[in-house]
């Protein structure tokens, strides 16, 4: 299994579209095989700040589903959620390989 750590900068004053934007990145990592772990956005004081944790089973699962960005007109659609409302400043993404509890 392999997690993607995003790490967004967003305009605060822009929630709402990131919420909706969010929403719609959660649907289409579920429909397209992985897991989406939810999106952490800021709570209290001032931040612009916010993350998002998915999973797929691998990195040739992922890489089959980031063919489809900017060709899927549901990928196409999504990002202009983003690109239209500039509620995403920047972003950085980081791939990690979960540990996780032991269910005996």
């Amino acid at each position: 299994m392999i997690t993607c750590v995003v790490e967004y900068t967003i305009d605060a004053a822009k929630i709402d579209s990131f919420e909706r934007f969010a929403e719609r990145w959660m649907t289409l990592v579920e429909e397209h095989g992985g897991t989406h772990h939810g999106y952490f956005l800021p709570a209290e004081g001032a931040s612009d700040k916010a993350l998002a944790l998915f999973s797929f089973p691998s990195l040739a699962a992922y890489e089959r589903y980031r063919e489809l960005f900017g060709r899927h007109p549901d990928f196409v659609a999504a990002d202009r959620i983003r690109d239209d409302s500039g509620c995403v400043l920047r972003y950085e993404r980081t791939f990690m390989r979960p540990l996780l509890p032991r269910r005996d």
